[in-house]
């Protein structure tokens, strides 16, 4: 029989404490020295089955993430980024976008009163895209940065597709932005001054028993420190981007995949079409489509907020036109959007075509932020272009969707851009 979960009060920003156990989270304050070398200086933040700190490399002097897998985490992961890092590094044309891939500078295993818990060091990143837009007002990035940071997105999906690899959860989330190397210069008190220094909150049992580091659990809860840029204020310089979070990514002639981890506005419709099917290359490149498109807008391509399944599904077809015949014939809601044709019924107007999508989300916003001096798609021939690219990629023939291809888009389309 299970052991009773005990619960904690809840501290902003912080992991569930309850998931310190045995298989769970590793307790980890700051100032631990993991594997003789890495001193935890502040928390990047954690997942479902990882926390993520910011240490000190007393071998090296440099700032470096560490990533620490619960005790049942899958090790995958840090076999994947082990071989990619082997591939690239074996890979002579691979070697100006090597820096778009996490570099697995080590690894190791820590043994604490949880488990087992796989353990691997990065260089660290400055913070999501997702949470630099979130962090902005405006919630965009400048024209030029977007272009810049869509073109490296795509070139680092084609490196990992070219080592046999589909990343599997495509979103802005898992996109960040690089550190400056210019951190390394910065002492820990310097550290502290320019971020702040770690707060520590402590954890309360709610059945007012006393908390013990000896049960597996922290004494104290560290949340996440902020590293990171608004996204209007990122420049052309600053933005590298970095892909992140490898956890399901899998060799697509090694392993059939049917279960897409992305969210729902930017899965694959052969997800839903085809659950059968296992999923390949190309279902990477849909979400890459909708992600460049958030790239260049303030918000989603696809409008998913409490949508159920059906509802985004119609949203594709409106923009993309009928899917091949095997999936329209199949799908049984679809007369609630469309007629026998394909075509949307009249009181379905509310979902939005490419063009309204395209100056609402993206040209109006750019419009309206004067003082951020926003530039907007002033040339139809641009934003022909950029439409063009997507509607490509975000075909529903998989065969059509290729990385590289989007990638080139915009990296010669926009000459210097991409640097």
């Amino acid at each position: 029989m299970a052991a009773p979960i005990t619960e904690y009060s809840y501290i902003e920003d912080v992991e569930r404490l309850s998931d310190y156990r045995p298989g769970g989270y590793h307790p980890i304050q700051i100032n631990d020295r993991l594997h003789k070398r890495y001193r935890i200086v502040h928390k990047f933040g954690h997942g479902t089955f990882s926390t993520a700190w910011l240490a000190l490399d007393e071998r090296t002097s440099n700032y470096v993430a560490i990533k620490v897998g619960t005790a049942d985490a899958d090790r995958r992961e840090v076999d994947i980024l082990s071989q990619l890092t082997k591939g690239v590094a074996a890979c002579s044309s691979a070697a100006d976008k090597a820096s778009m891939i996490p570099v697995a500078v080590d690894r190791f295993s820590l043994d604490g009163p949880n488990g087992t818990h796989p353990c691997f060091v990065t260089v660290p990143a400055r913070c999501s895209l997702v949470d630099a837009k979130e962090a902005s007002d405006s919630r965009l990035f400048q024209l030029e940065v977007a272009r810049s940071l869509a073109a490296q997105l795509a070139m680092a999906v084609s490196l990992v597709h070219s080592q046999g690899y589909a990343h599997g959860d495509l979103h802005l989330g898992n996109v960040l932005l690089q550190l400056p190397s210019s951190l390394n210069n910065l002492s820990v008190e310097r550290l502290y001054a320019n971020f702040g220094a770690p707060e520590q909150e402590p954890v309360v049992r709610l059945d007012g028993r006393p908390t013990s580091s000896a049960a597996g659990v922290p004494l104290y809860a560290v949340p996440p420190v902020w590293l990171g840029i608004a996204s209007d204020e990122v420049t052309l310089n600053g933005a590298k981007v970095l892909l992140s979070d490898f956890g399901v990514a899998f060799r697509p002639s090694d392993k059939s995949r049917f279960e897409s981890h992305t969210p729902l506005v930017i899965r694959p419709p052969e997800a839903f079409f085809e659950p059968t099917t296992p999923l390949s290359f190309a279902s990477d490149i849909w979400s890459l489509g909708c992600i460049i498109f958030e790239l260049l807008a303030h918000r989603s391509l696809i409008d998913g907020i409490l949508a159920p399944l059906d509802e985004i599904t119609a949203q594709q077809i409106h923009l993309q036109g009928p899917p091949p015949s095997e999936w329209w014939d199949n799908w049984d809601q679809r007369f609630k959007w469309f007629d026998e044709t394909g075509r949307p019924l009249s009181n379905q107007c509310d979902i939005w075509s490419w063009d309204r999508r395209f100056e609402q989300w993206v040209q109006e916003p750019r419009r309206s932020c004067v003082d951020a001096h926003m530039e907007n798609y002033g040339a139809a021939k641009r934003r022909g272009g950029i439409e063009r690219g997507l509607d490509e990629e975000l075909g529903f023939t998989s065969v059509r969707r290729n990385a590289e291809g989007l990638g080139m888009t915009f990296a010669t389309s926009y000459p210097g851009m991409y640097r």
